[in-house]
């Protein structure tokens, strides 16, 4: 009997005891590759001792001090640190809790923006259809992750959305990478203009989609256009990166492959390996000086923003990253596992397509190869797989509605950064064995 309420109120969980490396191990003593970082958290793996010795450096010294009274030191050089791997005019970074509070405080500072600057009448957010920005009601309304929304939508303010950029999809025959990249993202162009430029604050988008459609990375160009659509009518562009940053995908922020600078960046998950939660919002100095000469604060807050521990093993898991060259392993380790599982999976009837950058992998399954056509959502093949992976010690991270909410299934993959070349093998092996073994069941 517990007195948690759990994800799900019938869910049979395996209790977890320790870790180790890539592997986590429950009380019966199995053990299970992490194949996704839980979801894209763990990417120094499990028990790292310096990160573990600096919490407990910080423990010993202040666990705690509250914001409105102190600063301290952990925080201070975590922002350091993030603000000297960053573009030069992201000077400055707001410390919470999470991914989902990291996206509220951006959302709040781009309305406080354009109040501090004499732009009040500029209230609206745009973002894509099949993104996710989080679980709080703002975070949640400018997602484009449909069976999250559909309960609470009376609570959730009205967003407009465009495309995802989703080549595997929506990229039309004999229609160039570029031509396609610009396709999709003029849609924000005739958005913008729909709703009047006067009245849009900001595009909200993840370089690379991560849960809702499975490690879908921009085509070339895209967010270059993107980012002269804002400049050329006064919208920020938020990008969210509480997924796919702090070196997932081959370089410490993502948007760097896309060679492109936003006005707000969030970030968490990665940020503290797991080892405590913490998020942030890394900010552009034209946001900062707008509140700094105005009225000279920015209007939010949380109890537990800048927590000295958490802020110490995020510290300590970013010189992990840096000190170890895991962002070179990253993109080499990232190309061996899709090489492995293309050769691997792709022969089979049901896999579709395969993408992503370093190590944040999508898996999308499909009824037909030919044309796409998605499986039956009654098949519940998300569910099937994750189940049978963990039977054979191993997790993944499946979904359903990869598509538009409702059709579609894809598998997300997102192991730590130290994982090695045999243990890619373990990951890929066990994966194709789930998904045999689901597919006998769908396929009846």
């Amino acid at each position: 009997m517990t007195h948690i309420l759990h994800r799900h109120c019938h869910a049979d969980l395996p209790t977890v005891s320790s870790g180790e490396g890539v592997y986590l191990f429950d009380t019966q003593g199995k053990k299970y590759l992490d194949g996704c970082g839980g979801a894209a958290v763990s990417n120094l793996g499990h028990s790292h001792a310096a990160v573990k010795q600096a919490i407990i450096d910080q423990v010993e010294a202040i666990p705690f001090a509250h914001t409105g009274f102190f600063t301290n030191q952990p925080s201070e050089e975590l922002a350091k640190l993030l603000t000297d791997l960053a573009p030069d005019s992201l000077d400055h970074v707001y410390f919470v809790s999470g991914g989902s509070e990291a996206v509220e405080s951006a959302l709040k500072m781009a309305r406080q923006y354009f109040v501090e600057i004499g732009k009040p009448n500029k209230t609206q957010f745009i973002a894509r259809r099949q993104s996710y920005h989080g679980n709080t009601l703002g975070a949640l309304a400018v997602g484009g992750n449909e069976w999250r929304k559909e309960n609470f939508r009376p609570l959730l303010a009205e967003v407009e959305h465009i495309s995802p950029c989703y080549a595997y999809r929506d990229q039309r025959e004999n229609e160039t990478e570029l031509a396609y990249s610009h396709r999709v993202a003029d849609e924000l162009e005739s958005k913008i203009l729909a709703m009047g430029a006067e009245n849009v604050m900001a595009f909200v988008a993840e370089p690379v989609v991560g849960a809702t459609t499975g490690a879908v990375p921009a085509t070339t160009g895209y967010f270059k256009r993107i980012r002269e659509i804002c400049d050329k009518y006064d919208v920020l562009l938020i990008l969210d990166e509480v997924m796919c940053g702090i070196g997932r995908t081959g370089t410490f922020y993502a948007f760097e492959q896309d060679e492109i600078v936003p006005d707000l960046v969030t970030i968490a998950k990665g940020l503290g390996a797991g080892y405590q939660p913490i998020g942030a919002v890394v900010v552009s100095n034209k946001i900062y000086d707008a509140m700094a000469n105005g009225s000279g604060f920015f209007q939010h807050g949380h109890t537990f923003m800048a927590h000295p521990i958490a802020c110490a093993s995020a510290l300590a898991t970013i010189k992990t990253i840096l000190s170890e060259n895991l962002l070179e392993k990253v993109v080499s380790q990232g190309e061996k596992l899709q090489r492995k599982l293309k050769d691997a999976l792709l022969p089979l009837d049901y896999v579709g397509d395969i993408r992503g950058r370093g190590l944040f992998i999508g898996v999308e399954l499909v009824a037909d190869k030919l044309t796409k056509t998605p499986l039956p959502a009654t098949t519940e093949a998300n569910k099937m797989v994750k189940q049978l992976a963990m039977k054979h010690g191993l997790m993944c991270y499946p979904m359903a509605g990869t598509i538009n909410g409702r059709a579609g299934h894809h598998i997300l993959l997102a192991p730590p950064f130290i994982i090695n070349d045999e243990q890619l093998d373990e990951l890929v092996s066990k994966l194709k064995i789930a998904l045999i073994e689901a597919a006998a069941d769908w396929t009846k």
